[in-house]
């Protein structure tokens, strides 16, 4: 598969591609005799994941890490699950967070929005 088709089918921008690619978060890309990148069908998935992993707050560093231990096919080791649990208690704290947002704009939204400065803004301020 071309670049642009792999770009379309997986929802990116032909640039996107191009920086995981130099970043290392996909594998070595085979050249046309034209020298065009030849893509393998999988990649569109692999980019996916990427996408999605970075969707949910995963860095680019921890998502390499869960593709190498991938692509390996080693089994989960302490240093992945390590990962996992500092990234299981940051999306707790966030998910605080969030929560105390909702309720903030609830009461703000209960009280009814006047004139004057925004009191969602004011209230998730400070």
């Amino acid at each position: 598969m071309r670049i642009g088709e792999v770009a379309s089918q997986a929802r990116v921008r032909v640039v996107t591609l191009r920086f995981y690619e130099a970043e290392g978060l996909l594998p070595a890309v085979r050249r046309t005799a034209n020298n065009y990148r030849a893509f393998s069908p999988e990649t569109v998935t692999r980019v996916r994941f990427i996408r999605r992993a970075q969707e949910l707050g995963f860095t680019l560093a921890e998502i390499r890490g869960f593709l190498r231990a991938s692509d390996t096919r080693a089994p989960a080791n302490a240093k992945v699950a390590s990962a996992a649990l500092v990234k299981l208690a940051e999306l707790g704290r966030r998910i605080d967070d969030l929560r105390r947002m909702q309720r903030a704009i609830r009461r703000v939204l209960a009280k009814g929005v006047q004139d004057g400065p925004c009191p969602i803004l004011q209230s998730l301020g400070g």
